[in-house]
């Protein structure tokens, strides 16, 4: 029985944005997670919700370290790392992820647009508060979103990430 039991790999990743937790299985990158969400909270919500099977392994997360280290040093505009939705709600807002997953780099779109092309154009608040639990923030890239009446608007309480995020895209003067 243990034997089918999915392996999590997990790692910390040095950013600009402080030390990031990743994490996958093996159908792509289940978890990003900022340091104030405390490592020892997401390994917990990862064996409680996908598998207790979880493995400190920073070479099986090589591709997607090494594909942010090129994205915050400016060399990737677009990651080739597939996303593992276990921990993604479904319906709407797992629509909303997917069609933010669509936002070119440096560009930005209105909550409104991407509750719009989610299928529900009135849905603005609601597609806020699925991108506010991304479990894949960068790779889903929330920070793409913005408000309508301008400014960047929230990200998870830190809105300085997300400015420099944006920054980094070129989508912020």
């Amino acid at each position: 029985m243990a034997s089918h039991v999915m392996r999590i790999a997990f790692a910390t990743v040095d950013s600009p944005l402080g030390p990031l937790i990743v994490a996958a299985t093996r159908r792509g990158l289940v978890r990003v997670a900022f340091p104030e969400e405390g490592a020892e909270h997401v390994l917990q919500e990862l064996a409680e919700t996908v598998s207790p099977r979880i493995l400190e392994d920073p070479e099986a997360l090589g591709r997607v370290r090494r594909e942010l280290d090129e994205y915050f040093g400016g060399h990737r505009r677009r990651f080739t790392t597939a996303v593992d939705w276990a921990l993604a709600p479904r319906g709407f807002s797992r629509r909303v992820l997917e069609a933010t997953m669509r936002i070119p780099y440096g560009s930005v779109s209105t909550y409104g647009e991407v509750a719009k092309r989610a299928g529900s154009p009135r849905a603005a608040r609601a597609a806020g508060n699925a991108l506010h639990d991304n479990p894949v923030p960068i790779l889903v890239p929330c920070h793409r979103v913005v408000p309508s009446r301008g400014g960047v608007g929230e990200y998870g309480g830190n809105e300085w990430r997300k400015e420099f995020l944006l920054r980094l895209e070129g989508a912020l003067g």
